[in-house]
């Protein structure tokens, strides 16, 4: 499972007065395909908390918006592994209409690293952790 995609509808709270999806909800939906690309590895992000006392934060985001999401409209949000080091992670992420994954709504990257949830200071990951992410992150040629 090198590239993961979570399908999200776009309700009424995603969207502004012109029915148009507001920009800062694409990072929502990035977070929501991120989770879900997590838990289908088999990590539970609250029980890895539980027992190793560290979590995942956001550190870096940068998105590109192209068109624009609306109303009803079914996304296909994808999470891809492109870097990893001992305390952090980049993924490349996507919004495409489910549709028509031609269709490029927006892209980014997000860094997350690994932080001691207590003092929200760097840690390096769990070996176990580690070991798993590796086994899903992209080819290096991709």
């Amino acid at each position: 499972m090198n590239r993961f995609t979570h399908d999200i509808r776009v309700y009424w709270e995603d969207t502004d007065a012109g029915g148009i999806v507001f920009y800062a909800n694409y990072l929502k939906f990035m977070e929501r395909a991120r989770t879900e690309w997590l838990r289908a590895m088999g990590v539970q992000q609250q029980l890895l908390r539980d027992e190793t006392g560290g979590m995942f934060v956001v550190t870096d985001t940068q998105v590109r918006y192209q068109r624009p999401a609306r109303l009803d409209d079914l996304l296909c949000v994808s999470a891809e592994l492109k870097h990893m080091g001992q305390a952090s992670i980049t993924l490349s992420q996507q919004v495409v209409l489910a549709a028509d994954p031609a269709y490029r709504l927006a892209e980014g990257t997000i860094r997350i690293g690994w932080v001691e949830a207590a003092t929200l200071r760097p840690l390096r990951m769990p070996a176990t952790l580690l070991g798993t992410l590796e086994r899903h992150r992209a080819p290096s040629n991709a």
